[in-house]
């Protein structure tokens, strides 16, 4: 017979006191039945974090918001009706069933469906603008630029406090220590980032030449499509389209894509990825450098070796000196009688230039002097006729006050003002009586 003192599954065994007491299991399993007929069916929206998937194909996670966090549970059946990818910042909307998982007495949410929260009218969105820039060519391959390969210095737009700017400076200075790399900063997610990533693209490309950027990266983290919605902006893509500097984009993860994933010269799968594309490894171009020095010590010894035989070939053909010394006097001596001749040639010709000049040098010089007698009788004639003493003869007057200024005008006398007039054969002492104006 059955035990009577034995307990009852899902009831309390007793009372201590006043109070219910419960063995584990049963408490659990009352609970879950309270959850049951108090909540379930459930729909609840947050964000997915500590997302993985089992070998077995369910998937384990947390959701959770500003407040709390809950663990949910998503067997393999459910999982596989999933048409999209989750990944830790999903912003998702579940229906499911709230429960207590009795080994660990964890409450958690047994997921049956799961979607992303608001994807449908921002994927739309997306759609759209995607087909209204492509019709424009903004997509065009023909138009994008390659990249360079030794940049002076990279440009990086995005966050300060971003882990996509860690994970780029990092790689550059791993890979390329030597080149630097210059910030522009901007909001990567919120309604200002759009402008702010528009405005640090253009500090850039004004500040090219003083900064010597050659390429441009546009980086950001995975998210959500509403996280990275500043990317999909369209006056961004047009900026990103007229830059002078080419665009690398790397945004999100391998299987996020933006409108500026479509409009940037080139497309990384990550930030990481992207400084990898703009910077070829130091080791790399130190390999080119040693094989072309290897190139050129070759070269070098091939051509002195090719030197050392031609010095060979002349050793040989000068094996008897005394031939070639010969050869080399006859060469001397009929270049000393060409010299010989062209001095007395060129001697006769001077003697006859100096005859000529001496029998030109009289003339010329006679020449010379009526020449110059003529301009010196014109200039003392036109110095004569600026003489002023003969203005005065002809009945003019120099005026002046008593200390020598000259009157140059009525205005500049009065009344009783004595006044001397200098004449041609003298001076004579006035006084005004009373000025007029002609």
């Amino acid at each position: 017979m059955p035990d009577p003192e034995a307990p009852v599954a899902g009831v309390p065994t007793g009372h201590r006191q006043g109070v219910a007491v419960w063995p584990v299991g049963a408490l659990l399993r009352a609970v879950a039945d309270s959850l049951q007929a108090r909540f379930n069916p459930v729909a609840v929206r947050g964000e997915l974090s500590g997302f993985s998937r089992a070998a077995s194909g369910h998937c384990y996670f947390s959701l959770k918001d500003e407040q709390g966090q809950i663990r949910c549970a998503m067997f393999r059946r459910a999982a596989g009706l999933l048409d999209f990818s989750p990944r830790d910042g999903h912003q998702v909307e579940l229906r499911g069933r709230l429960g207590v998982y009795e080994p660990r007495g964890e409450l958690q949410l047994v997921v049956e469906s799961m979607e992303q929260a608001g994807q449908g009218g921002l994927f739309e969105q997306f759609l759209r603008l995607k087909a209204k820039l492509e019709a424009e060519g903004l997509f065009d391959a023909g138009r994008k630029r390659p990249l360079p390969p030794l940049p002076h210095a990279i440009g990086v737009v995005t966050s300060l406090g971003a882990a996509a700017l860690h994970d780029v400076v990092t790689t550059l200075q791993r890979r390329t220590p030597h080149i630097r790399v210059v910030i522009y900063p901007a909001s990567v997610q919120g309604a200002q980032a759009a402008a702010e990533l528009r405005g640090a693209l253009l500090t850039a490309c004004q500040r090219r030449s003083a900064d010597r950027i050659d390429v441009l990266l546009l980086v950001r983290g995975g998210g959500a499509m509403e996280d990275l919605w500043a990317f999909n902006d369209e006056l961004l893509a047009r900026a990103i389209v007229s830059s002078p500097i080419p665009v690398v984009s790397g945004v999100g993860h391998e299987t996020d894509f933006t409108i500026a994933d479509f409009c940037a010269d080139v497309r990384a799968p990550t930030p990481t990825a992207a400084a990898e594309l703009c910077a070829e490894p130091r080791s790399s171009w130190l390999r080119r450098l040693d094989l072309a020095f290897s190139r050129l010590q070759s070269g070098v010894d091939r051509q002195l070796q090719s030197q050392s035989q031609q010095l060979d070939r002349a050793a040989l053909r000068i094996s008897q000196p005394s031939h070639l010394v010969t050869r080399q006097q006859a060469r001397l001596g009929a270049a000393a009688q060409r010299l010989n001749h062209a001095l007395r040639a060129s001697l006769r010709n001077e003697q006859l230039r100096l005859r000529a000049v001496a029998a030109a040098l009289p003339r010329d010089t006679a020449a010379a002097i009526q020449g110059g007698r003529h301009r010196l009788e014109r200039a003392q004639l036109r110095l004569e006729m600026l003489d002023p003493a003969l203005v005065l003869k002809r009945g003019y007057a120099w005026l002046s006050e008593l200390d020598g200024r000259p009157v140059t005008s009525v205005k500049s006398t009065q009344v009783g003002q004595p006044l001397r007039a200098r004449l041609a054969d003298g001076e004579v002492d006035l006084t005004v009586a009373a000025p007029r104006l002609i």
